[in-house]
């Protein structure tokens, strides 16, 4: 049965770049008539774009559409699903695929949007209580002026967040990242304690929101064999083991350094709830090849839930109907789920 559309949670979603894949995936995953009974959904975008991605999947537009500047647009959502219409930031057609300085616009201004619909004050009838955000082109929004590393940064300043993390949770792996979009030969200056620790103490708040009632969390090294006592380098006994220490006095079964190459079989077999990983490509390889399309990036430390497909833009095959929609409808779901549940701990596994 449905739940009245009072008691469900709203969740706002930004189309991404529209020339990538983001408006496709998005018609795709919200086709799926069950979501109705999770949430209640405003997608930030152009209304032109929107329909161009559900005819070239042969999809009849599903939604009710406001300009998102009129006055309709700041009443009460009383449709399971509105577009909130930008249509002055419709993207040229044309030209070969590829970030342009108009699509870096349209998605930062999407976004935005969005980010500010969920600082609302309780009680208005445009607040969000989850945002998820489809694929941004970073080369885009420098083409645009914007020099932004990526939705997590943008998030984490825009709503005042203390620490936050990058997190992905998919089906058989949950990984933290305590280094975000850096360079490699940065993560080393940047690497601190308190870091780690963050890392460390959001993940396992994640997996607490997921179910898990004592999370086991094992911490990468950051070098080969996690560093061989310092033979490989210092960063694990100077940085990597106080983390783990302080994350210990805090009551969190943390374990490592664990070597890269060695602790995601671990996790995998079961061993361990959540990786903590020390940079992007660490983390997000394994989290990758295991399920792609049906895992999730979850932004923790915000005030507001956010969540997004664990993909790029993939401008080659955008409006050719064969992008999967599986990561897109996984973020909403969880989005949904992570809002809805008054007690953290009792949400129930998103992944089964």
């Amino acid at each position: 049965m449905t739940a009245p559309a009072s008691s469900k949670p709203v969740v706002g979603i930004s189309i991404g770049d529209p020339r990538g894949i983001g408006p496709e995936v998005v018609v795709k995953a919200l086709s799926d008539p069950a979501l109705a009974r999770l949430a209640r959904f405003v997608v930030y975008g152009s209304n032109e774009v929107l329909n161009r991605a559900a005819e070239s999947c042969g999809i009849e537009p599903f939604w009710f559409r406001v300009a998102h500047d009129g006055p309709r647009a700041e009443q009460a959502i009383v449709t399971d699903l509105t577009v909130l219409d930008f249509p002055e930031h419709g993207v040229e057609e044309g030209g070969a695929p590829g970030p342009s300085r108009a699509s870096g616009l349209a998605s930062k201004t999407f976004v935005e949007v969005a980010i500010a619909d969920c600082l609302r004050a309780p009680g208005s009838p445009r607040r969000l209580d989850a945002v998820v955000t489809a694929p941004i082109s970073k080369s885009a929004w420098h083409l645009a002026g914007f020099r932004w590393p990526g939705h997590t940064e943008l998030l984490a300043h825009r709503t005042k967040a203390k620490r936050h993390a990058m997190a992905f949770a998919g089906p058989r792996l949950r990984v933290v990242l305590a280094t975000t979009h850096l360079p490699l030969m940065e993560v080393r200056n940047v690497l601190t304690i308190g870091r780690v620790f963050d890392a460390i103490d959001l993940g396992a708040g994640l997996c607490r929101r997921l179910g898990v009632g004592a999370p086991r969390i094992a911490v990468c090294g950051l070098n080969p064999h996690a560093g061989e006592g310092g033979l490989f380098g210092d960063e694990e006994i100077r940085v990597i083991s106080p983390a783990i220490d302080a994350a210990r006095q805090a009551g969190i079964d943390a374990s490592g350094p664990h070597p890269g190459d060695a602790v995601f079989i671990q996790a995998i077999a079961g061993r361990f709830d959540m990786v903590v990983a020390m940079y992007h490509d660490q983390g997000l390889i394994p989290a990758k090849l295991l399920d792609r399309d049906r895992t999730v990036n979850v932004t923790l430390g915000l005030p507001t839930v956010r969540t997004s497909p664990d993909h790029g833009t993939a401008f080659d095959i955008a409006g050719r109907n064969l992008a999967d929609a599986g990561s897109m409808h996984a973020a909403i779901v969880l989005a949904a789920e992570l809002a809805a549940c008054r007690d953290p701990a009792s949400v129930a596994p998103a992944f089964g």
